[in-house]
């Protein structure tokens, strides 16, 4: 059996390389040959890297614009590893930009499409459900409400297959041992930061989440805040802004890599929209949803939105369970109040009500077995 595969960032790296192990596991009567768009955990899990998808994740227009020939030739390579392989299916996992485009040829080619991850057309370009419908022929999402979305627009070839952070979001330290690990107090308030994975959203968000935080700490003397980021550039805009400012909290710590255990520790978070916001729910920490982007791209984008709510575990719920302060709504008195609130014990013990009703709705079940089961049922077909 042959699987041609293909993802371009790191999260998509990541959940194919899930699916790959959960496709090895449940093919256990055949010999399984993966090639395709590879990044570094689809390559350990034994996908040969025809492209090294870490060189195609790429953020930024201008950065999009310079990459166009490296784009291109990855393109062009996975068609002609196609060509010669044969695949039984091929599986492209998010990335839409690219994917799209690949899925395209690859069907006038006469190979069976899987999507894995579909890419968000609820939110914006709505138009593409119309190359979903011709050149997919089994699309794999993990967000309950896509199936009836895709339903709506006439494109029933759709399974909801559960997400897979619901078998990853768990911290590894508890409260009192991560207070400890990072010398502060478990008694006192304690509000976590996330301002985002981008360069360009952390620029723009934690600037005012530190400010939100200063004026929070002028009525709460004993709050306590945790800037959580990952390793590396984001630690190094972390820190850029930071030592700029004149002001800053008098207990306000970064940590690196344990986005989890400061979740699962904190009374309350100011969370930047994106994944972090369903991490955020799964784990029940009670949340307001933030983003600010520059003036031109909010004046450009919001007319394309279709939502009515803009955080991930708000569309699940069905309702706003967490407050939303977009562009000038987010500013340090809004966030300071919507903090005051959430830390009210009944109001904050009601939101952690309402967060687990909606994170029970992204299922329990492992999301890569199911998609592999999928995916297996299409290729014996």
């Amino acid at each position: 059996m042959k699987i041609m595969i293909v993802a371009g960032e790191a999260s998509g790296d990541a959940h194919a390389a899930r699916l790959v192990e959960a496709l090895r596991q449940q093919g256990t009567d055949a010999e399984i040959e993966f090639f395709g768009a590879a990044g570094p955990k689809m390559r350990a899990s034994g996908v040969e890297p025809v492209v090294r998808a870490d060189e195609l994740s790429i953020v930024g227009v201008a950065e999009i614009a310079g990459a166009l020939p490296m784009f291109w030739s990855a393109y062009k390579a996975l068609l002609y590893s196609a060509d010669d392989r044969r695949p039984d299916v091929a599986i492209l996992v998010d990335f839409p930009d690219f994917n799209l485009k690949l899925a395209r040829s690859l069907k006038k080619r006469g190979f069976h499409i899987v999507y894995y991850i579909s890419p968000q057309l609820w939110a914006w370009r709505k138009y593409r459900v119309g190359a979903v419908k011709k050149y997919v022929d089994l699309l794999l999402t993990i967000l309950p409400f896509e199936k009836d979305w895709y339903a709506q627009h006439g494109f029933e070839r759709v399974e909801f297959v559960g997400n897979p952070l619901t078998n990853e979001v768990r911290p590894a330290r508890g409260k009192k041992e991560f207070c400890s690990d990072l010398g502060i107090f478990e008694s006192r308030p304690l509000i976590a930061l996330l301002p985002g994975s981008r360069h360009n959203e952390i620029v723009r968000v934690l600037p005012v989440m530190i400010e939100s935080a200063l004026t929070v700490e002028k009525e709460l003397p004993d709050a306590q805040f945790v800037i959580a980021v990952r390793q590396g550039p984001n630690k190094t805009d972390v820190d850029a802004i930071l030592e700029t400012r004149e002001r800053l909290p008098r207990s306000l710590s970064i940590t690196e890599d344990c986005t989890y255990d400061v979740l699962a520790s904190a009374d309350a978070a100011i969370v930047t929209s994106g994944t972090a916001t369903l991490e955020t729910g799964i784990i029940g920490t009670p949340m307001v949803i933030v983003y600010k982007t520059s003036k031109l791209n909010y004046v450009l984008l919001k007319p394309l939105i279709s939502v009515e709510h803009y955080g991930l575990i708000n569309l699940i719920a069905g309702e706003k369970v967490a407050k939303e302060l977009i562009q000038d709504d987010f500013n340090p008195s809004s966030t300071a109040s919507e903090v005051f609130r959430l830390l009210d014990a009944d109001t904050n013990q009601k939101v952690r009500e309402d967060l687990r009703r909606a994170a029970e709705k992204l299922g329990t079940e492992s999301s890569a077995g199911r998609a592999a089961t999928a995916v297996l049922r299409l290729i014996e077909g």
